[in-house]
């Protein structure tokens, strides 16, 4: 998909900051006819509009998809009352928030980053999985208690090698987690659309099949986007399907998983951990039982931060807005389910 050339230099929504740190190279790549920088509060007050927008990670701030800050609503409300608005880009690789989904649907194209955090986001979760592997948490704990616990006496702990993990989602984040998990001997299911797709040295099968691999699983791996397929796909029946040793590390997004089921599994011993870096609400609620389980790994949506991840964000905006000078198709456009 491409965006049609405009007959005039393109009005782009940016933040303070990322004008401040791109303007030289948004120049750059528009060439002699430039651009116009507008603001959110150009777009209130009715003096502007904007053609593109870049959704960068200040602008969204400490906003979460279920609690929107004032100052992220600000900029939300401006993209919602846009007559112009063909293109948007966002920092995230998720594009599931509900003013995307609307703008999409009125025709404007959406694109992430995916691809940019992918690294971090893998190295985390293969962390949470050898973290819970080796029961850190349990020995986390023991240490802050000022006590000498040695697995002989909770039980030693299953090793890796031979152990079958189940990837779902095939994006940069599961074939480096696949790659990872390959060195260290364990097996690999990937769950993708179609059984057909192959990938060498591993077990493909499709979502329809999901179900039937969970009684083989060690390790269920959530690498995907949340879509109507994903949508609660971890299900209670899903759950009592899987070994009670079994561990699930999720760092797609919380509404993949029954989150209420999950919590019950862990309480009662039918799931023996989880490293969750996303929940059913963000930021989790301080009543969720799943702060104080001594089986799980919480973390507040951090995965895919690092001191470079902002750059590459960026960088995937520039690169999207060089293929809109070049009258070529973008990369990651966002679709409606």
């Amino acid at each position: 998909m491409t965006i049609k050339k405009l007959n005039h230099p393109p009005r782009i929504l940016l933040s303070d900051k990322t004008e401040q740190e791109l303007a030289p190279k948004i120049s750059e790549i528009l060439g002699p006819d430039g651009y116009v920088r507008v603001t959110a509060k150009q777009m209130h007050e009715g003096t502007a509009d904007a053609d593109f927008c870049f959704v960068s990670r200040d602008i969204t701030g400490g906003s979460t998809k279920h609690k929107i800050t004032p100052e992220t609503q600000y900029v939300y409300d401006a993209l919602r009352g846009s007559k112009a608005l063909q293109w948007v880009h966002i920092h995230s690789a998720g594009v599931d928030r509900q003013i995307f989904l609307d703008l999409m649907a009125r025709g404007v194209t959406v694109t992430s980053s995916s691809g940019a955090s992918a690294g971090v986001v893998a190295q985390t979760a293969l962390t949470g999985l050898l973290a819970l592997a080796r029961r850190f948490p349990q020995l986390a704990a023991a240490q802050r208690a000022h006590a000498w616990e040695p697995f002989f006496k909770v039980g030693l702990p299953p090793e890796l090698e031979g152990q079958t993990a189940t990837i779902v989602g095939w994006g940069p984040i599961g074939q480096k987690l696949a790659a990872w998990l390959k060195a260290i001997g364990l097996n690999i299911i990937v769950v993708r659309q179609s059984a057909a797709s192959t990938i060498p040295d591993t077990r493909v099968i499709s979502f329809a099949e999901f179900n039937n691999i969970l009684p083989e699983t060690d390790w269920l791996l959530l690498a995907c986007p949340l879509t109507a397929q994903t949508n609660n796909l971890v299900s209670a029946t899903a759950l009592n399907l899987m070994k009670h040793s079994a561990h699930i590390v999720n760092i797609s997004r919380g509404a993949v998983i029954d989150e209420p089921a999950m919590i019950d599994a862990l309480k009662n011993g039918r799931l023996a951990g989880a490293y969750l870096d996303v929940f059913a609400q963000e930021p989790l609620p301080t009543e969720s039982p799943l702060w104080d389980m001594a089986n799980v790994i919480a973390t507040p949506h951090t995965a895919g931060f690092s001191d470079a991840i902002l750059q590459r964000m960026a960088e995937k905006f520039l690169e999207n807005l060089g293929h809109y000078a070049r009258n070529e198709t973008f990369i990651n456009i966002a679709r409606l389910a």
